[in-house]
């Protein structure tokens, strides 16, 4: 296989923790073809682009060859499900075929998403449609160079078997990969079966390959925790500045490694809304964006009631005494770099509030709105080069008084104009992936026009860029945007 010469299998989960996960056959659709490719992706694996237009690189990625020292595992774990917990879950429609070494001494595990039952599949078919495996593929790559931590996706195949969801729909495997897939869940899971003998094999995985550093504290449990607590908040406050949902923040969907993980029903901020519910089955708004921070914490003190194996209860709250204040400082930090200030100031709180309830008020764009803060100039006191932005405004009044207060406070400051606006265009991307740019990818390709999946994967890829000839990928959302509705097989 033509990927082996690029790759060295090396399996470190697989052969640590063997109880951790159960064998499972792929099955393969029956006809198969290539949907779109990562290019990032490929780059990130040591890939060629050429290694695409090899036969084997089809039969890899579409469940029909397994790497000669992969594997065809699903792992199991537990998790709180909208808050219930469940004893246990695991990979329902995920597949692990392996982990790779690449030449920069980096590891990855390669999953097929949408290859068939698994012994957690509960009822399930394991299968994936195309729309869930293009909205997976485009928003974990857009988060990927928004700076987001995330598993990544290196490609999809589709075929003309058809998948039964609310209605027939072409079926699909996605091929993500990430450092690890260690979930919340995997604690809980052998926690309260009881197995504390595989619990403390897992924890010693995990300080052995992902938290090296706690191996030289005083209590190595009481270190992993806190970083594990401090890579969450971190996580949490980047969702909040960018302005995306996750949409099901259960237990089982939350990274030991802090990544975004298990793609479904997300969604980022069109005009701003705190409220903004991104799944249509989460009847009582309890994964709405305002509520992300919120539910980082009770997610924590499900997966640190875990620790007790190791810590007292003191130590416990102490660590998860440590989230509010990381994800604050880090929140404050990317606030202020996308204001244009260096350095985030108790007073700042009330000029971003007021920001805030202006745009909610007049549901102004958020995306929009934040990069044309650029366009802002202390010495253009008549707002000439402002337009634009408070056109956003269906009435600008407010939002003109708003922006003395914003130029007093830059002229406070210490850096100057071009550096702030170089900061800011850094910090608030021009493009992002908006649900109705993903729909209109979603309704080419099931015409066989896969064109815009590359498109937006190529803009997405430099959102933070002026991209003049996809200036349009910039607009507000059409009318038409607000009655898509996003559920889990999404």
């Amino acid at each position: 296989m033509a990927t082996q010469r690029n790759f060295s299998f090396t399996n470190r989960f697989y052969n640590a923790i063997p109880v951790a996960y159960q064998y499972a056959k792929v099955s393969p659709f029956s006809n198969n073809h290539l949907v779109c490719v990562s290019p990032a992706a490929l780059k990130t694996l040591h890939l060629d682009d050429n290694v695409t237009q090899q036969d084997d690189f089809l039969a890899f990625i579409s469940g029909q060859k397994l790497p000669e020292q992969g594997y065809s595992i699903a792992q199991v774990y537990a998790g709180h499900q909208f808050g219930q917990f469940v004893s246990q879950l695991g990979d329902g429609r995920a597949l692990g075929i392996g982990e790779i070494q690449t030449p920069d001494d980096k590891y990855y595990e390669l999953q097929l998403k949408g290859a068939g039952v698994t012994p957690y599949s509960r009822h399930g078919d394991g299968r994936a449609v195309l729309r869930s495996t293009i909205r997976e593929f485009l928003a974990s790559e857009a988060l990927h160079h928004l700076n987001i931590p995330t598993t990544r996706a290196l490609a999809i195949t589709s075929t003309s078997d058809v998948v039964y969801r609310e209605k027939p729909e072409p079926g699909a495997i996605l091929t993500r990969f990430a450092e690890s897939h260690i979930r919340f869940g995997h604690f809980e899971y052998f926690f309260h079966s009881n197995d504390i003998e595989t619990l403390n094999q897992l924890a010693d995985f995990c300080l052995t390959h992902y938290f090296t550093e706690a191996n030289d504290a005083e209590d190595k449990h009481l270190a992993m925790l806190l970083e594990i607590v401090k890579r969450t908040a971190h996580l949490i406050a980047k969702w909040q500045s960018v302005g995306f949902t996750h949409g099901v923040l259960n237990t089982d969907n939350m990274s030991i490694l802090g990544l975004t993980i298990d793609y479904g029903p997300f969604g980022f901020l069109d005009t701003y809304q705190p409220a903004f519910i991104s799944n249509h089955s989460d009847h009582t708004g309890r994964y709405a964006f305002e509520q992300q921070p919120n539910i980082g914490l009770w997610n924590l003190n499900a997966l640190a009631y875990t620790f007790s194996a190791w810590l007292s209860a003191t130590q416990i709250r102490g660590a998860l005494a440590t989230y509010e204040q990381e994800l604050v400082a880090h929140y404050n930090e990317l606030m202020a770099t996308k204001l244009g200030i260096e350095k985030w100031q108790d007073s700042d709180n009330q000029l971003l509030g007021q920001l805030f309830a202006l745009m909610e008020q007049q549901q102004a764009d958020y995306t929009r709105v934040f990069r044309m803060l650029n366009q802002v100039s202390c010495s253009d006191q008549n707002n000439q080069a402002c337009q634009a932005l408070l056109a956003e405004f269906s009435d600008s009044g407010p939002m003109v008084k708003w922006l003395e207060s914003y130029r007093t406070r830059l002229l406070a400051d210490t850096m100057n104009e071009s550096s702030r606006i170089q900061r800011q265009n850094n910090a608030n991307p021009k493009y992002i992936l908006r649900n109705y740019l993903a729909q209109s990818a979603i309704q080419s390709a099931y015409v066989g026009d896969y064109q815009e999946i590359s498109q937006l994967t190529a803009l997405l890829s430099k959102p933070f860029d002026e991209q003049v000839r996809y200036n349009a990928y910039a607009k507000t959302a059409p009318d038409w945007s607000k009655e898509l509705n996003i559920s889990c097989s999404s």
